[in-house]
C-alpha cells in the first residue's frame, strides 16, 4: 500500500521513523516550512523533516493546502492513503477524497474526548487519570471522523505533559502499525464518535500561565505540570516573578488569603490555595536565572514571610 505521510514535530517523526522500520512504501512526505527556532531565529528543519531526509525520503512543505500546490503534488505521488500525524493543517475535502484508502490520523486522546491541537496537554490540565490515543479516519469536521482503534495509559500524578508526549508517541507509532495492517487486511473497524461526548482542547497560550491559587491544591499542581513543557505555569512570590516547575501537596491547612507565602526554607516555598489547602513549591526559574530547586535560589535571595 503506498503512503503518503504528513506530520510535523517530535510525535509525528516516531510515528514515521517506525513505518520507516517497518518497510511501508513511502512516496513522500509532507510537514510544514521550515520556521526560526529559539532565540537566535536559527532556522531548523522539523523533526518529520529531519527523519525523512535521513531515511532518503522527498520532502514537501506547502505553504498552503487550499490553493491547488498541494493536490497537484499529492496526484503527483498518487497515494493508496495518507497518513497523518499532527501535521498541524486541516485537510480539504479534494485532498481528503483522493486517497482510494481515504486518510487517517493518529490522535493523542481517546476520543471524542480532546478534539483539537492540544489533547494532551488539556487532558493532564483537566486532571484526567486515564488517556491515550486514537487512529481515525479524517472526515471534513475537526477530529470527527471514524475511530479505528485506541490504546490507554494512565497518567502520572506528578506526569508533565512533555513526559506523556514522550510516552504517547511511541503508543501511537504501534497503533498506527496495527490500523496499517488491518486495513490491508480489510479487517479495519469503523466506530463513530458520539458527538454528545466530545470535548475540546484548544492550543495553549502565555495567557494561561499564572496559576490561580484560589483553586484547590491538586487543580494547582495538575497546572504547574500540565503547562509544561511550554508555555510553563508562573507566579510572582514575595515580588519575584517565577516559573514553577514542580510542587507538592502538603497536608497543612491556613486560614490565609490564596497565594499567601506561609513559609519560604531549604524544603521550599509554601503557599496557601483555595479551600485553606497548601502547596510546597520545590522547582522553580527566576527571571535571568536557571531552573533549580526552590530551596536553592532561596539561600541567595531570602523571601520575607
Amino acid at each position: 500500500m503506498r503512503l503518503v505521510f504528513m506530520g510535523t514535530p517530535d510525535f509525528a517523526a516516531c510515528s514515521l521513523q517506525k513505518l520507516i522500520d517497518e518497510g511501508f512504501d513511502l512516496a513522500g512526505v509532507f510537514c510544514q516550512p521550515d520556521k526560526p527556532q529559539s532565540r537566535g531565529h536559527k532556522v531548523v528543519p522539523c523533526a518529520v523533516k529531519q527523519t525523512a531526509l535521513a531515511a532518503g525520503l522527498p520532502v514537501y512543505q506547502p505553504e498552503k493546502m487550499r490553493d491547488g500546490t498541494a493536490l497537484a503534488i499529492l496526484r503527483e505521488l498518487d497515494p493508496e492513503l495518507i497518513v497523518v500525524v499532527a501535521y498541524g493543517r486541516i485537510l480539504p475535502e479534494d485532498i481528503l477524497a483522493l486517497p482510494k484508502y481515504g486518510c487517517i490520523n493518529v490522535h493523542g486522546s481517546l476520543l471524542p474526548k480532546y478534539r483539537g491541537s492540544a489533547p494532551i496537554q488539556r487532558a493532564v490540565l483537566g486532571g484526567e487519570t486515564v488517556t491515550g490515543v486514537t487512529t481515525m479516519y479524517l472526515s471534513a469536521g475537526m477530529d470527527e471522523g471514524d475511530m479505528i482503534f485506541k490504546a490507554e495509559t494512565s497518567i502520572g500524578e506528578r506526569e508533565t505533559s512533555g513526559q506523556l508526549f514522550d510516552r504517547l508517541a511511541p503508543m501511537g507509532a504501534e497503533l498506527l502499525v496495527k490500523t496499517l495492517r488491518a486495513i490491508e487486511a480489510g479487517t479495519a473497524p469503523r466506530e463513530p464518535q458520539n458527538g454528545a461526548e466530545a470535548t475540546y482542547a484548544p492550543p495553549l497560550s502565555r495567557e494561561e500561565s499564572p496559576i490561580d491559587w484560589t483553586a484547590n491544591a491538586r487543580s494547582v499542581l495538575r497546572h504547574i505540570y500540565g503547562m509544561q513543557p511550554w508555555p510553563c505555569a508562573t507566579a510572582v512570590l514575595g515580588g519575584t516573578a517565577f516559573k514553577i516547575f514542580a510542587a507538592e501537596r502538603t497536608d497543612h491547612t491556613t486560614a490565609k488569603a490564596p497565594g499567601t507565602v506561609l513559609s519560604a526554607g531549604k524544603r521550599g516555598i509554601e503557599v496557601a490555595c483555595g479551600g485553606g489547602e497548601t502547596v510546597l513549591i520545590t522547582e522553580l526559574q527566576a527571571p535571568g536565572s536557571r531552573r533549580m530547586a526552590a530551596g536553592a535560589w532561596l539561600l541567595g535571595h531570602p523571601m520575607e514571610v
